[in-house]
């Protein structure tokens, strides 16, 4: 569990560290005092906490307090669904590509933690999309989610660039369940 002073606090929050601790002699951030001194001291998840009920960007802390998710899709219907299931105070950032080439750019700047591949875009560009991610050594811890069409045709994939497939229609909050399990491996989600 990490653990921030209140300078350091301040720091993230880009105020005084006077102004942490009011706040946390009001009560308003959670943490505790060391036994013995006047020093404060604020877990991360309460401090992470206080910034999204506040509305205060996360700063330095998002990388390792948000999931970010790339989802590679047309289905609006899904991406909805998506947006619904891994909402921004659940510690998920969404972003969406209409394509591979848009992926690509997408996933060279948003550098996801998990990428979820529709494989309704077409079965070839869908598979280019996890090979190419998999090479990258940039996205190698990269989870790769591979949506499947059932439209009754039997579908041989290579799975060994692929960590999980949901066959569709599905139900989202099965998947959004899925990837907090895969994720919070790798990250503590608040």
């Amino acid at each position: 569990m990490k653990v921030f002073t209140t300078g350091q606090v301040a720091k993230i929050c880009k105020v005084a560290p006077r102004t942490v601790s009011k706040w946390f002699d009001s009560g308003r951030l959670q943490g505790y005092r060391i036994p013995g001194s006047q020093d404060r001291r604020i877990p991360r998840e309460y401090l992470i906490k206080f910034l999204k009920e506040h509305g205060m960007p996360l700063g330095e802390l998002e990388d390792e307090a948000m999931a970010k998710v790339l989802v590679v899709a047309q289905d609006q219907v899904l991406i909805e669904n998506l947006r619904r299931e891994l909402p921004l105070e659940k510690s998920f950032k969404m972003a969406v590509a209409a394509s591979g080439f848009e992926a690509g750019i997408q996933a060279e700047s948003f550098h996801p933690d998990c990428v979820i591949a529709d494989f309704s875009i077409g079965k070839v560009e869908a598979l280019q999309i996890c090979q190419n991610l998999r090479k990258n050594p940039d996205f190698a811890e990269a989870i790769l989610i591979a949506l499947l069409p059932d439209d009754g045709q039997p579908m041989s994939i290579d799975r060994s660039s692929i960590n999980e497939t949901f066959k569709k229609p599905f139900d989202a909050s099965l998947l959004a369940e899925r990837m907090r399990t895969l994720i919070g491996v790798k990250k503590e989600l608040v």
